[in-house]
């Protein structure tokens, strides 16, 4: 799946981001019941991280753009914890957190950005369900963040 996965990625013009370190008390990854959870990822570009808020200041695109990449970092952590994606059965869930104007009402398009990545990326065993909530802030001024779960074979 590793040789799939680089294809699809050369295919769409990307690379996987090095997996980002923890910022705080917690680990990227946990493997669980045959699950993998990840940690929130945050949107790289460059090796800074994206900032600003939906609605002021951050087109609709900007946000898609954003999202794909927390869901290239998703990918890049998915393969440093389990040294590549051989184990990925399914992307059983991913949420997607929207650094928010009050005003901003379109969380879902925003995380259509990780979510048509994931589909890209692992074709019919990257569907999942989603949640898409707008927030106030996120870490570091983010304007995405993506957390996930991933069923293991």
């Amino acid at each position: 799946m590793d040789a799939q996965i680089d294809a699809k990625l050369a295919e769409l013009g990307l690379t996987l981001p090095q997996a980002a370190a923890p910022v705080a008390a917690y680990v990227p990854a946990v493997e669980a019941g045959g699950m993998l959870h990840l940690s929130g990822q945050l949107p790289f570009r460059d090796g800074q991280v994206v900032t600003g808020r939906l609605g002021d200041g951050l087109t609709l695109e900007e946000g898609q753009e954003a999202a794909k990449l927390c869901g290239l970092m998703v990918a890049a952590q998915i393969k440093a914890a389990l040294g590549g994606f051989g184990r990925v059965k399914r992307i059983v869930k991913l949420g997607v957190f929207v650094n928010s104007a009050p005003s901003f009402t379109d969380q879902p398009k925003v995380a259509n950005g990780a979510s048509e990545l994931m589909v890209a990326l692992f074709g019919d065993a990257g569907r999942h369900a989603r949640s898409a909530v707008g927030v106030a802030v996120l870490p570091l001024g983010a304007a995405v963040e993506v957390d996930a779960v991933v069923e293991l074979g």
